[in-house]
């Protein structure tokens, strides 16, 4: 396929005025809309959705880069068929080296590895890097670690066709992108995102079992099992709030410095519980709840070197994380495999972590594949909202009796939430956008989203959950809360 015509005309004009590219002065912004965009439009994909798609169904989300701690906190542009992320491009200014800098590489790497994306693009025109987003990015790493593709803007339009045969839209609807992405898997070792996390919340698990129970010689089995998981959600939680802008970012970090790190951390929980009013963080008697608040976690005694390695996993540049990108079901199939473990106490008050002896007996755990929770939800949830009204649908009732980490229940109300947006922005969307309670508001690059509290009546009204396994449906009521905080 030969380069479009706009191809030769943007190289020609980065040929003649590229050192004024390159001076500083022209910044990410300028580049987005001056180079970036016209060629993946040359590459067939709707840059300003001029084809009306609705929200969930737009191939590109742009999103605008917010620096926190050092650190920017979404890609540029993440391109999407049929609403399902392909791939990340993190645009550079001109000035930057990309193919030496490693920074720009280790940041990209991040996003696309959190969001289990097998490859993704770095970018300042003057310079095309591909990355293998499936190799764990290490802060150590140069910046030809996992690059697969690197070209230089005067090759493209020879190499225009291998270009178009990865990135180009059509090209990616006939399975091009993923069988050149299968064919260029690095050769060494791969760290899935949900494994490596998983080792990690497993290890953080056998830290604070065995502190808790020897600093803390009055615990039962069951009451260790419980500070354990609900000390790890409680901190997952609030650093995925903080990636996601809801909560200050680096609050858990200020943590490190100074003593008495639990007490300073009960704080951070206190607030969490007027903030959010969830079970999660639970600690006053309310008229309307019927279980006890958590009157067990605040008098707890840890040593503060481990709350300190957790804290410090969860941070750049330690951290391989980002969680502003980690999937929802990527997060509920970690905790299923976590929760297949219990803590067990020996006669001498320590803690050992084994196999639970119904997931001995079935030979490990086994979640539930995405597609077919999906597959599922479209056929019955799908149906059932079919024709109907917000007001009609609030009257549904969605229920799985042995809910287990929540896989169905956070597909059935991740499509709700798809489904109401979609009906709004269908009927007058700035009629929803006002009143005392607004479902509806603007968010970056004017995309549509639901206000958290449209989030929050859905789930309340709509999804309910029951579990044999108690530490299964805490893992259930952690996912759904990070889904409403989602937006």
């Amino acid at each position: 396929m030969p380069a479009p015509p706009v191809i030769a005309d943007l190289v020609e004009r980065f040929e003649q005025q590229g050192d004024a590219y390159k001076s500083g002065q022209y910044n990410e912004a300028q580049l987005r809309k001056e180079f970036v965009d016209p060629m993946f439009k040359a590459l067939g994909w709707d840059m300003e959705n001029i084809s009306g798609y609705a929200e969930a169904y737009k191939d590109v989300i742009h999103e605008d880069a917010i620096k926190i701690g050092g650190a920017t906190k979404a890609p540029d542009y993440c391109f999407r068929i049929g609403g399902t992320r392909k791939f990340f491009l993190e645009a550079k200014k001109p000035s930057v080296d990309i193919k030496t800098d490693a920074h720009p590489a280790y940041q990209l790497r991040r996003y696309a590895w959190s969001a289990k994306l097998p490859l993704s693009i770095l970018t300042d025109f003057e310079e095309f890097a591909v990355y293998d987003c499936r190799v764990e990015p290490r802060l150590s790493d140069k910046a030809s670690v996992a690059r697969i593709l690197y070209l230089n803007f005067r090759e493209y339009v020879s190499q225009w066709d291998d270009i178009a045969k990865i990135f180009e839209r059509e090209a990616i609807l006939k399975g091009s992108f993923d069988k050149f992405a299968e064919s260029a898997k690095a050769k060494r070792g791969t760290a899935e995102v949900d494994d490596a996390f998983l080792s990690e919340i497993e290890n953080w698990r056998s830290d604070l079992a065995r502190n808790l129970a020897l600093r803390n010689p009055k615990l039962s089995q069951r009451d260790l099992n419980f500070s354990v998981q609900r000390t790890i959600d409680r901190i997952v939680f609030l650093r995925i709030c903080e990636d996601r802008r809801i909560e200050v970012y680096g609050r858990l970090q200020a943590l490190l410095n100074g003593e008495h790190t639990y007490r300073r951390l009960y704080q951070l929980f206190r607030e969490a519980d007027e903030r959010y009013n969830s079970g999660l963080f639970y600690f006053r008697k309310e008229r309307d709840r019927v279980e006890p608040p958590d009157e067990l976690t605040p008098e707890l005694e840890v040593d503060d070197a481990v709350l300190k390695r957790i804290i410090r996993r969860l941070y750049y540049p330690d951290s391989p994380y980002e969680f502003s990108v980690l999937p929802a079901d990527i997060l509920g199939q970690v905790y299923e495999q976590f929760l297949g473990k219990v803590i067990r106490l020996t006669e001498g008050h320590q803690a050992r972590v084994e196999d639970k002896p119904e997931v001995k007996k079935a030979g490990g755990v086994y979640y539930t594949p995405t597609y077919i929770v999906d597959y599922v939800v479209k056929n019955t949830v799908g149906k059932l909202l079919e024709n109907k009204t917000p007001k009609q649908a609030a009257k549904f009732r969605i229920v799985d009796p042995a809910c287990g980490s929540g896989s169905f229940l956070i597909g059935a109300y991740q499509y709700l939430l798809a489904w109401h947006r979609d009906w709004y922005v269908d009927h007058d969307p700035k009629k929803w956008t006002t009143g005392r309670n607004p479902a509806l508001y603007r968010g970056i690059g004017g995309e549509w989203k639901l206000t958290t509290a449209e989030r929050k009546r859905i789930l309340l009204q709509n999804i309910y959950g029951v579990d044999i396994d108690a530490q299964a449906v805490e893992t259930t009521k952690l996912s759904l809360l990070l889904k409403v905080l989602e937006g």
